[in-house]
Parts: C-alpha cells; structure tokens; sequence
C-alpha cells in the first residue's frame, strides 16, 4: 500500500484511541454519581447527575455551554465530589445526549437558561446544603450571572468561564454584576474571541471579593478544562472554591 494513503487511516485510528479514551475518563468519572431529575422554574423536567456525598455542606451548579451537554463537566463535577462538595450538572432544554448524559424534555432554547438553572438550584437546597456555589460556560455562565443577580436568591459565588455579556435575551451587563453580593472569579482565553474583553469588563463592574484570570489559550467554556491550560484552569476553580466556599461549609 502506498505511503499516501497510510497517512489516513494512522490518523482515523488516532481518532478512534482518543475517542475511546475520552469515553473511558467519562465512564470513571461518573463512577460514583447518580441520575436525578428536576423540574425547570416553569416546569420542564431536566436530567442531570449529582457527585459527592450524601451529606455534603456545599452544593456546586454546574451549567453548560453551547452545543456541549452536562458531560463536559463530569470530569470537574467528578473533583469537586472528591472534595466533599454535591456537584450537580444537568442538561439546558431540549439538550439529550442520551445515555449516562441523560435526556432533558422541552425544545432548546437560550432564552430559558436561567429557568432551567433556577430548577437546578432548587434541586441543590433541597438537598439541606448551607450555601450554593455556580460555575457556568458560555452560555451557562451568563445565565449564572444573571441569576445570581437575582434579589431573591442568595448565592455564595458565582464562576464564569468564557461568558459573554449577553446571549439571546439573557444579559450580564454592568447593572447586573454590581447586583452579585457573592464572591466571583472569571476565566477567559487570552485569544477566545471578545472572552477575555467581557471577562475583564465584569471584573471592572463587580463588587469584591472578585477575581478574573486570562489564560494564554484560544480554548472557549469548559473545552478549557481539557486544553493545554487544562490543570491550571482547574486548579484555579478548586484553590478559590476552597477560600470562597469550603467544602466543610464555613468561609
């Protein structure tokens, strides 16, 4: 067979080992997690997964970007479980990856984000934690903050990666940031787009305790957590989740 069309089918089977040892890391990832489901704030059911123990302090809201699902999160969820905090991800809307990743009801829907994660949220009090962190991608993380900035609901932080300042009808403008009483830490790649510019403008819009951090990638949401600034992205998320909110509930 000639040289030249080796060359395609080294690199298909390349693909195929990755593919495989992606799904190998989700598989141990949500070893220890279990179903749940819940309803939206006007009554879409949403599947997700919760990590950790039973009777964990602290509850983490995990919210995905755009096209992803809850499985890009499995394997930070999967940290924080390991750390003693209930690490709950879900699928927006009309997102139903099927399987381990679960099946939300409803058509997609951008717009709907914050009443999706305000079910999510509910889910995670009912649990009988004491405080509630969120950390949302993209798209998750406008909705993060604009529920957060909610004057009827009390969160303990808020992280937003790769965020823009709105997305469809949903806004994080200047008004809404300066409305988020809890601690905040954004994280955007240095050549993402407008990423790092908008996460620069919530760090100038908030109040403290605020942080922001522009990592030298082009990686976009949670395909940070897995890139080359990978391990120091998370890391990141782990060191301030453990100041902002200790897994043992006080901080």
């Amino acid at each position: 067979m000639a040289r030249g069309r080796l060359v395609p089918i080294v690199l298909a089977m390349l693909v195929l080992v990755a593919c495989d040892r992606t799904e190998a890391n989700r598989e141990s990832a949500i070893a220890d997690s279990v179903p749940i489901s819940f309803e939206s704030a006007d009554g879409v059911l949403l599947e997700g997964r919760q990590f950790g123990p039973a009777a964990a302090q602290v509850a983490i809201v995990l919210s995905h970007m755009l096209p992803a699902d809850q499985r890009s999160w499995f394997g930070l969820a999967d940290a924080l479980g390991n750390r003693g905090y209930a690490a709950i991800t879900y699928n927006f809307r009309g997102y139903c990856p099927g399987g381990d990743g679960g099946c939300s009801e409803g058509e997609k829907s951008v717009n709907a984000t914050v009443q999706d994660l305000a079910g999510a949220v509910s889910f995670a009090r009912n649990l009988g934690v004491q405080r509630v962190v969120l950390i949302g991608a993209s798209m998750g993380g406008t909705a993060s903050l604009a529920y957060a900035a909610s004057e009827q609901v009390e969160i303990a932080g808020v992280v937003a990666v790769s965020a823009p300042v709105s997305i469809g009808s949903i806004s994080a403008g200047p008004e809404v940031i300066q409305a988020i009483r809890g601690a905040k830490l954004f994280i955007a790649g240095l050549d993402d787009g407008t990423a790092a510019e908008d996460a620069e403008a919530f760090y100038n819009s908030g109040p403290p305790p605020k942080r922001v951090e522009i990592l030298t990638t082009a990686d976009h949401g949670t395909e940070i957590l897995v890139g080359a600034q990978g391990t120091r992205a998370q890391n990141l998320i782990l060191t301030w989740l453990a100041q902002a909110a200790p897994a043992s509930g006080g901080g």
